[in-house]
């Protein structure tokens, strides 16, 4: 199981435009069209699967949330910060 990382070290590894609260790294990407948000979490979710490591995807209209953590350690490890750097580099939201 992965070590549960220590704020600073969450903040020092956040990629641009991600926030940490509440034990998980969350981002809100905003999209002029719905079925583009839509497209944009079926990417992520196969990232995810290619990954497997599986965010939590909110879909709205107008954006979508993409929140993660590493539930069986109980916080934010560094796969969540790794799986955050690649959607980052394999979107372009």
């Amino acid at each position: 199981m992965a070590d549960v990382l220590d704020e600073a070290d969450i903040e020092a590894g956040l990629p641009e435009g991600w926030e940490y609260a509440d034990d998980e790294i969350t981002r809100t990407y905003e999209f002029d069209e719905y079925l583009r948000g839509v497209a944009f979490a079926q990417l992520v979710g196969e990232i995810a699967e290619a990954q497997f490591h599986h965010p939590e995807i909110v879909i709205r209209y107008g954006e979508v949330e993409i929140s993660l953590t590493t539930h069986d350690a109980g916080g934010v490890t560094q796969q969540d910060l790794d799986m955050a750097e690649i959607i980052e580099s394999e979107t372009d939201a």
